[in-house]
């Protein structure tokens, strides 16, 4: 049986890389690429594909969110967390989100097609930089935002990335009002009181990279 892939990450070399690397495996096939959280919505619901390998940290939609909406909406779904960082709150953000694996982007191509694999056979697949990040914390605990709703995370993270009010209210397609709404709900859930403060939570948080 061929698996089919989509390959995500904020870094468009990488991508090619992996896909070269991966089109030389006869059971494996990239079905398409994506650059942006969001544009990674929109591929699934149109190719439908068995693994999503996920970038944790990507613009538009982060991968923590990314997953835990795929996973919600299409529970068939497995998905490959591909990422630079070992960090517990990426790696137990991830896994708690709904990913079956975790690699790390330092050399990915021969761990990933054995998490391709293995996913597909109903396992889960960590790399053995993060095995030790999971066992010292108890397995796949949850690493939420505390009261946040997903527009909030949504906001939260455009807000972390430099995002204005108007320029997210047309990312989301809500009301500039809307924004200013969510942003202060924010502030008060977090006890944050500026936006440099809601920018080091959500970088320490896995929420973006910036």
């Amino acid at each position: 049986m061929t698996i089919r892939v989509i390959l995500a990450d904020d870094q468009q070399m990488l991508l090619d890389a992996l896909s070269l690397f991966l089109d030389n495996e006869k059971d494996i096939e990239i079905v398409g690429t994506a650059t942006d959280g969001r544009a990674v919505q929109e591929l699934y619901a149109l190719l439908r594909p068995d693994v999503v390998v996920m970038g944790v940290c990507m613009p538009g939609m982060n991968g923590i969110e990314l997953t835990r909406r795929l996973v919600a909406e299409y529970p068939r779904v497995k998905v490959i967390a591909l990422s630079i960082f070992s960090h517990k709150q990426h790696v137990l953000g991830m896994l708690s989100a709904g990913a079956s694996a975790y690699v790390i982007k330092e050399n990915p191509g021969s761990e990933l097609i054995c998490a391709l694999r293995a996913v597909m056979k109903g396992q889960k697949y960590l790399c053995m930089d993060v095995v030790d990040v999971v066992a010292n914390h108890g397995g796949y605990n949850a690493m939420e935002i505390p009261n946040l709703g997903s527009r909030e995370r949504e906001v939260l993270q455009l807000l972390a990335e430099g995002g204005t009010s108007p320029v997210i209210a047309k990312r989301l397609f809500i009301s500039t009002g809307t924004v200013d709404v969510h942003r202060r709900n924010i502030m008060r859930k977090l006890d944050l009181h500026s936006v440099a403060e809601l920018t080091k939570y959500a970088v320490r948080n896995g929420l973006t990279y910036v």
